[in-house]
């Protein structure tokens, strides 16, 4: 038996038949990855230190910012591994940040939130909206 698959559709970018937790978390995906592609370039958060830090700093960045577009994206037009890759992009910002300021002396807050307590509410909103079980039992049912 074939498995259907419908053409992914470049023009649709957010899915309105989607639980509010999902539709809420794509416009998170979408806010938070052009967040980190401005932290990126203009070079004000965690995501510059990694730049600055290491050898393959900025190709980090980029992947993050792809990660979070491409997240959004497939989950709108309704692919599993578009939850999947929201997933990783949400936690992202968490493994990255500890690992952007590891050895310098900072406390744990400091370097989860990266001093910004507006910044973490969206991470951790995003994070508790994808694990959400309404969102996690809608990808297992209509997600290809």
């Amino acid at each position: 038996m074939a498995r259907s698959t419908s053409p992914l559709n470049p023009k649709r970018w957010f899915d309105r038949m989607q639980p509010q937790t999902l539709q809420i978390a794509t416009w998170l995906l979408y806010l938070n990855g052009f967040f980190a592609l401005v932290d990126l370039i203009d070079g004000g958060g965690y995501l510059n230190v990694i730049r600055l830090r290491y050898t393959g700093g900025v190709l980090i960045g980029v992947i993050s910012v792809a990660l979070y577009a491409a997240g959004g994206w497939l989950m709108a037009n309704d692919r599993k591994l578009g939850y999947r890759l929201a997933l990783v992009a949400a936690l992202s910002p968490f493994v990255l940040r500890l690992w952007a300021y590891q050895g310098i002396p900072a406390g744990v807050y400091d370097k989860i939130s990266d001093g910004s307590t507006l910044e973490l509410l969206f991470d951790v909103a995003l994070c508790a909206l994808i694990l959400h079980p309404q969102s996690r039992q809608h990808q297992k049912i209509w997600y290809k």
